[in-house]
């Protein structure tokens, strides 16, 4: 048995190095280290409620829209404020509209240029992935990012800047929108979803939202194999038999997106489980955090609430600053692919009752969720009533306790708050990357990534495997996000 160290990965936002066990040409054990700590949880302990709304979006860059929602949800659920519906739906607007750019950023910029390496040159399909999708040269590659910025110019409107904008607070939106500015807004999302149809689909959002399992997609991509870029990575897929690579744990958990003003969910959340092949609430009270493993004091599993962060860079038998989320014990997958199973999107349940959870069925996933959320988008901005008020002021108790829920791009994301004589005690936040490329807990099960990296193959006189990468890079990573 052989040990390699891979890492830093290239585009991954943040730091990750991976330990590799190595036997008989295939990973037989992993390890994944998230190596920077950064500390936002306890520089957090000790202020104003209220300065959480500033700190904490500044976690990351690329999702920091969803930081803040957190944020301003367990103030909310503190004080109590419900955001009037206006408010919720310039928050969900803002929140979908980082979420589509994190998915086309990722599509095109992080996973689909793997497949322009040297190492694919003989595939039929070579020339024309490094056509639409070389690095920094690829037409479809430059194309998403001229479309992404100006998409992005929604948040100008909506929220005055982005990233960390401070419009979004407890009780809504602290920006109205004029009639007029819906009109511009809902031009940009038309805008978009020109480039959406015309490029990254070759179909109508609609048409690809409704596909109800693997033989009408299979349906689909044969009447016209090359045309828009969802049926390029079919193909890719179908060739590098990528349903094989990254195996997850069965589990798959969503808070529910898209919070609407009568309190249901868009996307509606819950624990999907292979082996029921059904969907079951989320128990709440069963998140719990093992640092075990982590460079962090304490090792027995702490509910959020409870948790704490304290560095013991020393601590014997630790080789991350992450620590071990788990669900009643369990480990769970999040992410748009855990959205799609518990809102009961039909194309990515047959997917996943195939094959499971893999490389090829999270990308599809994201890139139905796109097809989905947008025309949700078209319907908020139809529901925004520009006389009505946009935001309600909170009162906030001086002991309060409160839970943030949200989900960004990459999965749930929850922030836990307590205050104390009116200043934070505690806050904890238990993040998508948190869940996903979690290390092993005092059992020693292996996080959802570790055990997704088993079995993937090493080519000989690889020190980058380009297999590891596609299993990586199909759970999207945020290490800022992981360790705060």
């Amino acid at each position: 048995m052989t040990r390699l160290v891979v890492g830093p990965f290239n585009r991954v936002e943040g730091d990750l190095e991976v330990q590799l066990d190595i036997a008989d040409g295939r990973v037989a054990s992993a390890r994944v280290n998230a190596p920077m700590f950064r500390g936002f949880e306890p520089m957090l302990a000790g202020r104003a409620p209220q300065d959480a709304l500033v700190i904490v979006p500044r976690i990351c860059g690329i999702c920091s829209v969803s930081q803040s929602v957190a944020a301003a949800r367990a103030i909310a659920d503190a004080s109590g404020v419900t955001p009037p519906p206006n408010g919720v739906h310039v928050t969900n607007l803002m929140l979908a509209c980082e979420n589509l750019a994190d998915h086309l950023s990722h599509f095109y910029l992080f996973f689909m240029p793997d497949f322009t390496r040297p190492v694919y040159a003989e595939r039929p399909w070579f020339s024309e992935g490094q056509r639409r999708f070389a690095a920094l040269a690829g037409e479809h590659a430059r194309a998403a990012v001229a479309a992404r910025q100006r998409w992005f110019e929604l948040m100008g409107t909506l929220g005055g800047k982005w990233p960390h904008t401070l419009s979004i607070q407890p009780g809504g939106s602290a920006r109205a929108v004029e009639a007029a500015e819906r009109i511009r807004l809902l031009a940009k999302v038309r805008e978009f979803r020109a480039f959406l149809e015309s490029t990254t689909f070759g179909a109508s959002l609609e048409e690809v939202a409704t596909l109800d399992g693997e033989a009408a997609l299979a349906q689909w991509q044969a009447r016209d194999p090359h045309r828009g870029d969802l049926r390029f990575f079919l193909t890719v897929a179908d060739d590098l038999q990528l349903q094989s690579l990254g195996r997850g744990p069965g589990l798959a958990l969503s808070y529910g997106a898209y919070r609407q003003p009568d309190g249901r969910f868009e996307l509606p959340g819950g624990v999907w489980d292979d082996a029921l092949n059904a969907v079951q609430p989320v128990d709440f009270e069963a998140i719990r955090e093992d640092a075990t493993h982590a460079w962090l004091a304490g090792d027995a599993p702490l509910h959020p609430r409870e948790g704490h962060t304290e560095p013991w860079a020393d601590k014997p038998g630790a080789y991350t600053w992450n620590k071990a989320p788990r669900l009643g014990g369990r480990v769970v997958e999040t992410g748009a692919i855990a959205r799609q199973l518990a809102s009961g999107q039909a194309l990515i349940r047959d997917a996943v009752a195939r094959t499971g959870a893999n490389v090829r069925s999270r990308v599809l996933a994201r890139l139905v969720e796109v097809a989905r959320v947008l025309p949700m988008m078209e319907r908020w901005l139809a529901a925004i009533s520009p006389r009505e008020p946009f935001f309600h002021p909170e009162r906030l108790p001086d002991d309060a306790q409160g839970v943030g829920l949200t989900e960004a791009a990459r999965g749930a994301l929850g922030h836990w708050l307590s205050v104390r004589d009116g200043r934070i005690e505690r806050y904890q936040i238990v993040a998508p990357t948190s869940w996903n490329f979690s290390p092993r807990d005092a059992e020693g099960t292996p996080g959802a990534l570790e055990a997704a990296l088993e079995g993937a193959p090493v080519r000989e006189g690889e020190d980058t495997p380009v297999a590891v990468q596609h299993i990586v890079r199909s759970f999207d990573p945020c290490m800022v996000c992981t360790v705060h």
